[in-house]
């Protein structure tokens, strides 16, 4: 094992710790429309406000700043209101600091490659492990100019870091900067303008356990009917007791409705957020609540049943089942996706694979699913890979954060366990160990199924490989183990893997075979073929000791 790094050990990921549903604010009136748009907007400038505040700060941020920034914000909505708006914008600043510091991290990275790769002559190979030097004297010039650069944005992302300032823009930078290229994005200013405008509104309020249905700014009754409080200045908008205005829509949630339901009957919290679909004009509701933290299992009640290994790859996943022992069970399962067009595409295009995989996961009878800890971060730099840009283009299109919250979320609500094990060697060890011995005349093996039988032994505990010969490859892959050595005692130890008693197609004892005539049927009814004659002197019988002729004897 020496020069490979230390794998880590294999977990199981705990459960969601949250669930938000949707539906659609059908049938609304352009009254309900106007106020909605009003009060988004209203409080989006205070949000807007607050952020700015909030920045400002900086690391001066304190619980007295807070407060400060909370009284200021209720004489102009509401104390609930005020609250919600200071919340989100405490999350949206930890966010930018956290991608902050990614950035900061993704910059170390290129500069550590670039100073690495310089020093070395031009031309000079590089191995498995280490680039080596750059191809030409052009490409060495530029990458020094680039590291001048990289340094230099690295010297101010960390002095912005150390003063506590962020870079944040409320509705998103992707959407700012598509102001400046309205063609390629087929839109007009108008249509970009109320895109910007709907990013920038806040229409969200926290829940409140022991409240009326567990929400007093936008309450939904069990009926579906929604209300909102309307802020202070806008008071007069509205259509019902206490400053409420009620819309004349009405929610149903098809999904977890009956959970949902349960939660508002006994007054706990439940938030909700209003926003609207400007692509298609439409308004949506969203509920989310917060789930009690759930121990996970352990790791050998959830390998008890075997496991699914599961490789994750740019157009599919490729899955192969494991019973407990490690052995590969039937063939291997191959779930495709598209991660080309939009972002709505791909995740639906990943939703669906996941959805196959979990119900194909839940026939066959396992209770857990392994997979790998994949995390892309410091992987798509372009000074690590060079000149492979359509490599960093298929590690950057794999939607790994996304990925991870959708598996574990879907396999929590079919009751199984996601173990996520060490990426490293999968597919190297599964195409070296498992690959060839697997296929057969009505079987292909692909790297990538190798790989998920690899991922599956890792999560089960066992040794993807041992360096043990290719024989005893042979026999590892079709579900056998090694004999100890030495001879056929047990002096060197049992067995590796041994099938317990109560497993079903485990070797048994063979019938006897007397009182039966040769070649005729045996006693389970099946005909057994009859023994050929031995025609090597190593097949006879041993009945009686070798003895050395005399005449043999050369001295």
């Amino acid at each position: 094992m020496g020069g490979l790094r230390k794998l880590a050990v294999p977990f199981v990921v705990p459960g969601p710790c949250g669930v938000a549903i949707r539906d659609r604010l059908k049938h609304l009136t352009p009254q309900d429309e106007k106020v909605l748009r009003t009060v988004g907007e209203h409080q989006g400038a205070l949000a807007s406000r607050d952020l700015k505040a909030r920045c400002a700060d900086g690391h001066d941020h304190s619980a007295e700043t807070w407060a400060s920034r909370k009284r200021g914000l209720t004489g102009v909505s509401s104390s609930r209101i005020a609250g919600a708006i200071t919340k989100a914008t405490h999350d949206q600043w930890a966010l930018a600091r956290r991608g902050q510091a990614a950035h900061i991290q993704n910059l170390a990275a290129g500069i550590r490659t670039l100073r690495h790769r310089l020093p070395l002559p031009v031309g000079e190979k590089g191995t498995k492990r280490a680039a080596g030097g750059y191809r030409s004297r052009g490409e060495w010039f530029r990458k020094s100019r680039r590291l001048a650069a990289l340094e230099a944005r690295h010297v101010a992302a960390v002095a912005e870091w150390q003063a506590g300032r962020v870079r944040v823009v409320r509705g998103g930078r992707r959407l700012l900067n598509t102001r400046h290229h309205l063609t390629e994005a087929r839109l007009t200013e108008e249509q970009w303008r109320e895109r910007w405008e709907a990013g920038r509104w806040f229409l969200a309020a926290d829940g409140e356990s022991g409240k009326r249905f567990g929400n007093e700014t936008i309450r939904v009754t069990p009926d579906g009917e929604v209300s909102i409080k309307l802020p202070a200045p806008l008071a007069h908008l509205a259509n019902a007791q206490h400053g409420r205005y009620i819309l004349t829509s009405t929610v149903a949630f098809a999904h977890r409705g009956a959970e949902w339901a349960d939660r508002i009957e006994a007054n706990r919290s439940v938030a909700y957020r209003i926003h609207l679909d400007t692509g298609r004009g439409r308004w949506y509701l969203t509920a989310s609540w917060q789930r009690p933290a759930v121990k996970t299992i352990p790791l050998a009640a959830a390998c008890a049943r075997g496991m699914i290994g599961v490789d994750t790859n740019a157009d599919h996943f490729a899955a192969y089942r494991l019973d407990r022992h490690g052995n590969p069970v039937g063939d291997p399962r191959r779930f495709p996706y598209d991660l080309s067009g939009t972002a709505s595409h791909r995740d639906a295009q990943i939703r669906h694979a996941l959805t196959r995989l979990i119900n194909w996961a839940v026939r066959v009878g396992v209770a857990a699913i392994g997979i790998e800890d994949l995390d892309f971060t410091t992987e798509k730099t372009r000074e690590k890979h060079g000149r492979k840009k359509r490599f960093r283009q298929l590690i950057s299109g794999i939607p790994t954060g996304r990925l991870k919250a959708r598996l574990v979320s879907m396999a929590a609500e079919q009751g199984l366990a996601i173990v996520a094990v060490d990426p490293a060697y999968t597919s190297l060890w599964g195409a070296q160990h498992w690959q060839k011995p697997l296929v057969t005349s009505h079987r292909t093996m692909s790297r990538h199924d190798a790989a998920g039988i690899a991922i599956g032994r890792r999560a089960l505990g066992h040794p993807v490989r041992d360096g043990v010969s290719p024989a005893r490859t042979q026999l590892r892959a079709w579900g056998r183990t090694a004999p100890p050595p030495h001879d056929r005692s047990d002096r060197a130890g049992h067995r590796t893997v041994q099938a317990g008693p109560g497993d079903p197609g485990r070797e048994g004892t063979r019938p006897p075979t007397t009182d039966r005539p040769p070649g005729g049927p045996s006693p389970n009814g099946k005909r057994k073929r009859e023994t050929s004659a031995s025609t090597t002197v190593r097949d006879a019988p041993r009945t009686q000791q070798w003895v050395q002729d005399s005449l043999m004897r050369t001295g």
